[in-house]
């Protein structure tokens, strides 16, 4: 009794495992199908995607073309303005049109893109380097009036104020190390602050208490911190720097004035510029103002 029933069973699972065999070959049937319709699916993607293209490639071609079309004509005026002769080619050759000049043939070939494009950047090319040399001689030209008002102009040392001065005291520039603040009687009611860079040339006790020749009509200006009133005045040569000594028996406050130049009362105060451009080394001779 066991036994037909273990064989009957054993029947029904048989039974269900054939078919879930066919139930599973008919299954790999429909996969394959399903592949196969994705492969032509693709292929047909892929042909519309290359259609869509060669569409757009023709649309840019024909662009091209009339581009190129243009470009020939503007070429073809540029030469007729040039006055070169246009001879039309019969068909047939290769060469669509010819520019000859009115005495020599010069053959020419057909324009193109490419080359109208090398023409354009010549040209642009040319229009900068021309920019470039306008601007230079203008440059030139603003230089040589200057120049030439330097050089025409003499040096007028009638505008500058220029004093026999006492150094009171110098100390050293609190914030600069090659800078001197010293403190000079000018013969005014006080003594002028006045800020020297000689620090690299003249000692510190050479400073004190010493007779100079400085200027006093020089715009106030502030070095560091601290306002300079004054110029001292000094000669220099590749070897050393001197401050200029004032004639023997000056005292602080006598103007310092030179041969044919009149001396001016009321004296304007003068840029730096003016004295830069307008030395008196000539002026000056070993030290000792003449």
């Amino acid at each position: 009794m066991f036994l037909a029933r273990f064989l009957m069973k054993m029947a029904a699972n048989n039974a269900v495992l054939n078919r879930l065999e066919q139930k599973g070959a008919e299954a790999d049937q429909v996969i394959e199908y399903l592949k196969q319709q994705i492969a032509l699916l693709k292929e047909k993607a892929i042909l519309q995607a290359s259609l869509r293209e060669e569409k757009k490639l023709r649309v840019e071609n024909a662009k091209l073309k009339k581009e190129i079309e243009g470009l020939k004509q503007e070429l073809i005026q540029a030469e007729i303005r040039n006055g070169v002769k246009q001879v039309t080619v019969p068909s047939g050759t290769t060469v669509s049109t010819a520019s000859f000049s009115e005495d020599v043939p010069q053959p020419t070939a057909v324009a193109s893109s490419g080359s109208k494009d090398h023409i354009k950047g010549e040209d642009e090319e040319k229009k900068k380097k021309e920019k470039v040399e306008k601007k230079g001689d203008k440059k030139e030209k603003k230089q040589q009036p200057a120049a030439g008002s330097s050089d025409s102009k003499p040096v007028d040392v009638s505008r500058l104020d220029l004093r026999v001065g006492c150094i009171i005291t110098a100390e050293k520039h609190p914030d600069a190390d090659s800078l001197y603040v010293e403190k000079v009687d000018v013969g005014e009611a006080s003594p002028r602050t006045v800020v020297s860079g000689l620090v690299k040339y003249v000692p510190l006790d050479q400073m004190q208490n010493r007779m100079a020749v400085l200027l006093c009509n020089l715009k106030p200006a502030k070095m560091r911190g601290v306002v300079s009133q004054a110029m001292v005045m000094c000669a220099s040569s590749p070897e050393k720097v001197e401050i200029l000594a004032p004639p023997p028996g000056a005292v602080a406050g006598d103007r310092i004035t030179f041969e044919g130049f009149p001396v001016e009362k009321n004296l304007n105060t003068i840029s730096k510029f003016y004295v830069g451009n307008n030395s008196l080394r000539n002026k000056s001779r070993s030290g000792v103002l003449l």
